[in-house]
């Protein structure tokens, strides 16, 4: 079951025929090979390259094998070499001699081109979808937990922030991950169908009608470029590796701060687990399992990476490489960004243990200092008198807040009673950037 053959004089091994198959992971995608061969027949039908019966035979035949495919009647299986020549040789089968001229001024080289970037265009959309999914879902959260809480840096407490202002740092990571893929499905919003192999056909085609009956933007400029470029591919790796990424950091938060140490979020049964000894254990297994499959991402990048920085123009075998990275990159991608909805969709934030974390870090040292500043005093004899006081406060197992006035004296006579108010959290906040914690 192979379209090529009549200058060999030997079968192919067995061995070889399982080390060059395709089929068992490109079968997915049937529905891009067939939309392609459609558009491809309809032009070949208005150059008149194509008789219209067998135009019209050859469509009836594929729109045929597409509803006996999607409705279970015809499995994408068997021994073929790939997806390519499982739907020829069905067509054929189906239709008769009419279905050997479907490849007519093709080659597979642009044709699976043009099958995996209608695939990663398809796909790109389903990840934007779920990206505005987890976005909702994030906005939500923090409107419904516009409490303080410590922020940090070196993970250490460093100044009152609110949970929504924290929560929504991701929402606007995100942000940028969707305009990353929308511009990359922008670049490659090219067809390559009308390269063939590498140099084009001697038949008068019209690559422009085969491209805006697919939905591209135009034709490639280069045949040589179009049937060896995966750019697109990379691109929408590296663009998947650094999402990811983000997800990988929210887990990391999510682990931390639902252990007992920082008791600040309790993350719902439904994405946790326990322990086949401990029955007290509740674990993080969800955002730990994305934080843990951040990896594979990252690797099917470098992998393509490695591919094609050494292959010479045009076609290589090497390229049969890029499908299985991307497809698991995005299988894994799209099931992280629905787990993690599940799991803040779901969240539980301990309002009481965000404040009270506040009240224990020393979290309105700046304000203090700044107090002391618009008192007169430079900054940094400001920062020195503070960091004094919580030396002072930490002998004594006290806040700043909760010092007299008279212990604040004996670091600086600038102090007055509206100090107070100055340090106050809530004050804080209303102050100097609640206005930016809104968003």
């Amino acid at each position: 079951m192979k379209l090529w053959g009549g200058r060999f004089k030997k079968s192919e091994s067995k061995l070889m025929e399982d080390f060059n198959s395709s089929l068992r992971f490109d079968r997915r995608l049937y529905r891009e090979d067939i939309e392609g061969s459609m558009a491809h027949v309809k032009m070949l039908s208005r150059c008149n390259i194509l008789s219209r019966e067998d135009g019209k035979k050859i469509l009836e035949g594929l729109k045929s094998i597409l509803g006996d495919i999607e409705s279970g009647k015809l499995k994408v299986e068997g021994n073929y070499e790939d997806i390519h020549s499982f739907v020829e040789i069905n067509l054929i089968k189906k239709i008769g001699q009419a279905g050997k001229k479907l490849h007519t001024a093709r080659s597979r080289n642009d044709q699976v081109a043009v099958d995996f970037k209608l695939y990663v265009k398809r796909e790109a959309g389903e990840v934007i979808k779920n990206i505005e999914t987890l976005q909702n879902t994030i906005k939500n959260l923090g409107e419904r937990n516009n409490v303080i809480m410590p922020g940090y840096t070196h993970l250490q407490r460093a100044q009152v922030v609110t949970f929504k202002h924290y929560i929504m740092a991701y929402y606007y990571m995100l942000s940028r991950d969707k305009k990353r893929i929308l511009n990359a499905v922008e670049i490659m919003d090219e067809s390559p169908l009308g390269c063939c192999a590498l140099a084009g056909t001697t038949y008068d085609i019209d690559r422009n009608f085969t491209a805006e009956e697919l939905g591209f933007r135009k034709p490639v400029d280069n045949f040589l470029d179009g049937v060896s470029d995966r750019d697109y591919v990379l691109e929408m790796l590296s663009d998947f590796s650094i999402l990811i990424m983000h997800l990988s950091r929210l887990s990391e938060e999510l682990v931390l701060w639902s252990s007992k140490e920082f008791d600040f979020v309790q993350i719902d049964d439904e994405f946790s687990t326990g322990s086949s000894i401990m029955p007290q254990k509740k674990n993080p297994d969800a955002a730990e399992l994305i934080r843990g499959k951040t990896g594979r991402v990252y690797g099917s990048l470098v992998s393509l990476l490695t591919t094609m920085k050494g292959i010479p123009l045009a076609y290589d075998k090497d390229m049969q490489e890029d499908k299985e990275q991307f497809f698991n990159s995005l299988d894994t991608v799209l099931s992280c960004l629905k787990v993690m909805n599940g799991i803040l969709s779901t969240l539980k934030v301990k309002k009481d243990n965000t404040f009270n974390a506040v009240k224990k870090g020393f979290l309105n040292a700046t304000e203090a200092a700044d107090y002391l500043v618009g008192k007169g005093m430079a900054f940094r004899d400001a920062h020195k008198v503070i960091g004094e006081i919580v030396l002072y406060c930490e002998d004594k197992n006290k806040s700043i807040e909760d010092l007299s006035l008279e212990e604040l004296k004996n670091f600086s006579n600038l102090f007055s009673e509206d100090v107070y108010e100055f340090i106050d959290y809530e004050n804080t906040l209303n102050r100097g950037i609640k206005k930016n914690l809104k968003r």
